[in-house]
């Protein structure tokens, strides 16, 4: 898939010379060579970043709150991000000054959108240390997403034409803007954010039976439950801090997963998640560069279109999710 990712395009490129280019010295084609290693390499290395750090995201979230519509983005931290966006794209049309020239900058972005993240990510961590009640999170979670919703709505209300088309843009979701400095720091979080997951494995599977029993069981839920948030928090952030709010994939790739292994075992569910988010986000950036045309298609427009019915036909076939 990978292969197929960096081959299509606007200019087809043969999966044999993709392997002399990478592998060997035989550089004859220079422009193939800068197209591979400036453009398509990292946007393939993005999508499998993005594809699986929303999926397992979206199956902690689903575990944790023990509700099939949850996802990556349920806490709200994609909603800080944008806010973080909004306040920079469109505050520059009220502010203006220098601002108008951070808006244009992809590392301003970036960091708006961190920061963003980060005020959200604290903000919950903070409601996790008073609230006991799950759920009670859950709200929160969705609270905070309609605030920053509201925030941003009042942003768009007074910012020019221009600034609302670019902040749009950003909105659908992009994997092909990284350099490689960028993707070494997006691989460094996600990496933590993994790490994290790691230890949590048994929690997990205890959270299945319910909380109270896990709790029985001698889990340390609170504990549990704070890895797990951070965890979701550090790879949803900065998934959407460096590529957008990619739609989908968090919330169905965990049930398709299930459907596919016929399992709960997140020993076992954790890894495929991960394997079939990054596949999932290679297939449709694949299918969003329209091969052999010159158009590219908004990412999150492909992966809702061409997932939901994955997920629906799957649903009515198997009929049967579990948790």
């Amino acid at each position: 898939m990978v292969l197929m990712n960096i081959s299509y395009g606007s200019i087809d490129i043969p999966i044999q010379d993709i392997f002399k280019i990478v592998f060997t010295e035989n550089n004859s084609n220079e422009t193939w060579s800068y197209i591979i290693f400036n453009y398509r390499l990292p946007k393939a290395i993005t999508a499998f970043l993005v594809g699986s750090g929303l999926s397992i995201s979206g199956l902690l979230m689903q575990t944790l709150f023990r509700n099939p519509l949850a996802g990556p983005y349920v806490l709200g931290i994609s909603s800080g991000a944008s806010l973080g966006v909004a306040i920079l794209i469109l505050g520059s049309s009220i502010i203006g000054g220098v601002f108008m020239a951070y808006a244009s900058s992809y590392f301003f972005l970036s960091l708006a959108a961190s920061f963003g993240s980060f005020l959200v990510l604290f903000a919950v961590m903070l409601v996790a240390k008073r609230v006991k009640n799950t759920m009670s999170i859950l709200i929160i979670g969705l609270m905070f997403g309609s605030i920053t919703a509201a925030a941003i709505s009042v942003l768009a209300y007074f910012s020019s034409a221009e600034n609302l088309q670019q902040y749009l843009f950003w909105s659908f979701g992009s994997l092909g803007n990284l350099s490689w400095s960028e993707i070494v720091l997006f691989t460094g979080v996600y990496l933590i954010g993994i790490a994290l997951v790691i230890p949590t494995l048994k929690p997990l599977n205890s959270l299945l039976i319910g909380e109270n029993y896990a709790k029985s069981l001698g889990l340390n839920f609170k504990q549990a439950r704070n890895i797990i948030l951070i965890a979701t928090s550090l790879l949803t952030g900065i998934i959407t801090a460096f590529s957008g709010p990619i739609a989908f994939i968090g919330l169905a790739t965990p049930h398709i997963t299930k459907l596919v292994f016929n399992t709960s075992n997140h020993k076992i569910l954790i890894p495929a998640v991960g394997l079939i988010g990054a596949i999932l986000m290679l297939l449709c950036d694949t299918i969003s560069q329209l091969p052999n045309s010159e158009y590219t298609l908004p990412i999150n427009a492909v992966t809702s279109i061409f997932g939901a019915p994955i997920v629906i036909w799957l649903l009515v076939r198997k009929q049967k999710i579990m948790y």
